[in-house]
């Protein structure tokens, strides 16, 4: 059983339900790709390309980012590295931990205790936010009213349910 990113401990199903990079033909390079918090005290490079890229709406990250949802990238954690800088480490739940800048408070990564091998990396925090484009949202059913993801992608509503 897999968890990661896309909610917290809900979040055991997803990767076993949703598409990867593998289905995704734009994600299939091998490219180091760097990123970083916008006052650029922390950096960090990805050596792979993401294992998932989606879009979530759970509750959980829409209040660790303040935002009405979350693109994140999964990579290996081997692919993953800080090169400048410490971040902050928040213990978001019991089993979750999330990095940020302590300077200006970008959020940077999540990582889940029972899924140590792989890490989620805020996709806005690349370099190129464009390299690794989403390819499917996860959390609808936590999604605020508002917020419609209207952009043709498929969307699951909780882990396990069918895509739609």
């Amino acid at each position: 059983e897999s968890t990661g990113v896309l909610g917290f401990a809900k979040c055991s199903l997803y990767r076993a339900v949703l598409p990867t990079s593998r289905e995704n033909p734009t994600m299939r390079r091998e490219k180091v790709s760097d990123g970083g918090c916008l006052c650029g005290k922390v950096r960090y490079r990805v050596s792979e390309r993401p294992r998932i890229s989606a879009i979530c709406h759970c509750v959980s990250c829409r209040r660790a980012s303040g935002a009405q949802s979350v693109a994140w990238l999964t990579f290996a954690i081997e692919g993953f590295s800080f090169v400048t800088g410490d971040p902050g480490r928040y213990r978001s739940s019991a089993k979750v931990s999330r990095t940020f800048c302590g300077q200006c408070g970008t959020t940077l990564t999540y990582q889940h205790d029972d899924d140590l091998d792989f890490i989620d990396v805020t996709a806005a925090s690349l370099d190129d936010p464009e390299e690794f484009p989403p390819t499917h949202h996860v959390w609808m059913e936590d999604a605020i009213s508002w917020d419609t993801a209207n952009d043709g992608l498929p969307r699951s509503d909780r882990p396990g349910a069918p895509m739609r």
